[in-house]
């Protein structure tokens, strides 16, 4: 070979990794001054030279370029969500296959940590575009798709897990979806009333009753203050019968809502289960008080008072209590049986018999009919 041709032949060996470096060079000039202008000319035009510096087999595993790569088509992946632009590929998965090549390479990634986890939260936030998207078309299988991808990118994020919970309910996947509540509930830090509650909405749709309420225990645990939580285990305890446990608690959700008639009335009849007939009668007052029409506290509070004058005939206030109730009661829903019965014990224990025999004219009737 001559000395000219040696000469042609190493300038061309020379000038190739020349040009690449200018388009890495150029490349990130025209990124750096797109991330202080937001001037999208900048974008395109480091998208020019990051292609242009990723044409051959050798440009393709530099490490500098697959970063500038990354660098470029998450930002596009977010910036253009609705692809206004021509791409042979789409950018997110451009963007991707960048971000697994960069985290293979340990010791350089350590080196460009900054930037590789920018390309992670752009990449994250572009496939969060598109969940978003996905659940307002109501497609929650692409949405849980979408969703799962970005969890497996930002890794803790709490929301983000969430909806994964959420949409796994509306696809079917009810196992799926407590296994994540699960692990949210698992620690303070993570829990929320919100997600405690949504887990007992799940254990109940599974008829899991003994996991709702260990669920509800636990959220009382950590949220004391909570009156959802509060108010659910309340109705919990009320489903189950279980009025020993209501009697303690009762008063505590009272105080959050004094003027509620339904938990006024659970306290009185919780409190009359228990046999703390005092605190029935003072529960019951309040209810009608609060509902002078309220059909189930008079009953109740004219019961109360005619077992109390059964006890002792000879006490005529237990006497007048008991019909004055009984008898709203009735005035309340006339054909109504317990009322009617109790009114006959009343009146029979009374020795009235002309309201005895009314009462019994009418259960009667209702008996025939």
């Amino acid at each position: 070979m001559t000395k000219a041709v040696f000469v042609a032949a190493l300038s061309a060996v020379i000038t190739l990794p020349a040009v690449a470096q200018s388009n890495l060079k150029e490349g990130n000039n025209n990124f750096a001054l797109y991330t202080k202008s937001k001037d999208f000319k900048y974008l395109e035009a480091a998208r020019k030279f990051a292609d242009d510096a990723f044409k051959t087999k050798r440009d393709s595993v530099s490490f500098r370029n697959i970063l500038l790569r990354g660098l470029v088509y998450s930002t596009l992946a977010v910036v253009d969500s609705n692809r206004t632009q021509k791409y042979t590929a789409d950018p997110i998965d451009v963007a991707a296959a960048a971000l697994r090549r960069l985290t293979n390479n340990k010791q350089q990634g350590y080196d460009h940590g900054p930037e590789i986890n920018y390309i992670r939260r752009s990449v994250a936030n572009a496939y969060l575009i598109k969940a978003n998207r996905a659940v307002t078309a109501a497609n929650y299988e692409e949405a849980f798709l979408q969703y799962r991808k970005v969890d497996s990118i930002s890794g803790s994020a709490i929301d983000v897990k969430h909806n994964l919970a959420v949409l796994g309910t509306k696809i079917g996947g009810v196992d799926d979806a407590i296994q994540r509540y699960q692990t949210f509930i698992s620690q303070r830090e993570t829990s929320s009333p919100a997600y405690i509650l949504e887990l007992t909405a799940l254990y109940k749709k599974k008829g899991s009753n003994k996991d709702v309420l260990n669920t509800l225990l636990t959220g009382r645990e950590q949220f004391p203050e909570d009156k959802e939580i509060l108010f659910a285990l309340i109705n919990t305890y009320v489903a189950n019968e279980a009025y020993s446990a209501i009697v303690p608690i009762v008063d505590e959700a009272i105080a959050h809502e004094p003027e509620n008639v339904n938990l006024n009335y659970i306290a009185g009849y919780a409190n009359e289960m228990e046999g703390n007939y005092a605190n029935a009668k003072k529960h019951y007052e309040k209810v009608i008080s609060l509902d002078n029409n309220n059909f189930d506290g008079n009953l109740e509070l004219g019961l109360l008072y005619l077992k109390e004058y059964v006890a002792n005939p000879a006490d005529e206030e237990k006497q007048s209590k008991a019909q004055e109730y009984l008898l709203r009661a009735n005035q309340i829903k006339p054909s109504e049986v317990n009322t009617l019965k109790s009114l006959a014990v009343l009146y029979d224990q009374s020795g009235d018999i002309i309201q005895l025999e009314r009462v019994n004219n009418i259960l009667n009737q209702l008996t025939i009919n």
